[in-house]
């Protein structure tokens, strides 16, 4: 059973933890200040806590100069921040306390060059990130000091700023081997603005998290529509054969999928006139670049390795990599 610890609700300043952690607290580097990155980098920063963010050259030169402008529901205010780019940040030689990587897959690999420098021994790292590549990764180069992290956010970055376009707004971490978080991680990360918690089977919920990204991923790349048009089509059976398919992967590497989160990924994706599609659906109809290998290309070698039989998931990757196969120059 996972053991949620609640923290802050976003009903005022956080002014105990402040105080005990100093003026300013541990230092937070976040890598990106796009619409996860931005928004709950933006609520760290108006808590008092030291936050610089890691941005790319170009970026980094239009922040410096106009701020960071950060519109959430009944709030529009632009921030000055402290921004850092990664030749900076090699010439810099100081380490963080805490590095939050909030960048979409196919940043992940430059991201990684790009903290080295900022990764001390002490050092403690949370990706924000889909899937469990990222993880893998990070435990190889930094053996004891990555964290689990999950976000719920429906955000976007519209025009010179970033958007939370709901009132939901929720960090979850946890220590991927089942122990203690650290005090000082968790006090410095609970401030207003948004819902904490602290869980103790966080590889659990990433594993859940996943397996639902990834069934809404097969479901609406391989039939290419929104949900409510494969079930009007009579696709309801398939759908659940996705599912299953995807949860048998997480039961035989050990993290099954609870009944509750099963009943959400089949409610959400069998909706009658449900307009929902996957954010990889979008990209990949969108001609953008996508999360397909780090999302489903990833599951499947996992699968492969464990032996799980996948061929929903395989056909969808063939479909994927075979379209973007014909977008290469």
């Amino acid at each position: 059973m996972s053991e949620i610890i609640e923290g802050s609700t976003g009903t005022g300043a956080d002014e105990q933890g402040a105080n005990e952690l100093g003026s300013r607290g541990p230092s937070i580097l976040i890598a990106g200040a796009g619409a996860t990155g931005g928004a709950f980098g933006s609520y760290l920063l108006e808590a008092g806590r030291d936050v610089t963010f890691l941005l790319r050259e170009a970026k980094a030169q239009r922040i410096r100069a106009e701020g960071l402008r950060f519109v959430s529901p009944g709030n529009d205010r632009t921030n000055t921040v402290e921004v850092v780019t990664a030749s900076e940040l090699a010439a810099d030689a100081r380490t963080y306390d805490l590095v939050l990587i909030a960048v979409k897959a196919g940043g992940l690999e430059s991201v990684l060059t790009d903290i080295r420098p900022a990764v001390g021994e002490g050092t403690r790292i949370i990706p924000f990130l889909n899937g469990m590549a990222q993880i893998d990764r990070l435990q190889a180069d930094y053996p004891g000091q990555v964290l689990g992290g999950l976000v719920k956010i429906v955000g976007t970055i519209g025009g010179d700023a970033v958007h939370q376009l709901t009132d939901m707004a929720v960090m979850t971490i946890g220590d991927v081997g089942g122990g203690e978080l650290p005090t000082d991680v968790a006090a410095v990360l609970d401030v207003p603005g948004f819902r904490f918690q602290v869980i103790d089977d966080i590889t659990d919920g990433l594993w859940e998290k996943w397996i639902f990204i990834a069934a809404a991923g097969v479901v609406t790349c391989l039939f290419r529509a929104p949900v409510g048009a494969i079930m009007s089509a009579g696709g309801h059976d398939h759908v659940l054969r996705i599912i299953d398919e995807l949860e048998a992967v997480a039961a035989a590497a050990g993290h099954a999928v609870s009944e509750k989160s099963h009943a959400a990924t089949v409610s959400m994706l069998t909706g009658e006139g449900s307009s929902f599609t996957s954010s990889l659906y979008r990209d990949v109809t969108a001609g953008l670049p996508s999360e397909a290998e780090h999302i489903l290309g990833d599951l499947a070698r996992k699968a492969g390795d464990l032996g799980v039989d996948t061929p929903l998931l395989d056909l969808t990757l063939v479909q994927l990599r075979a379209g973007e196969a014909l977008r290469r120059p």
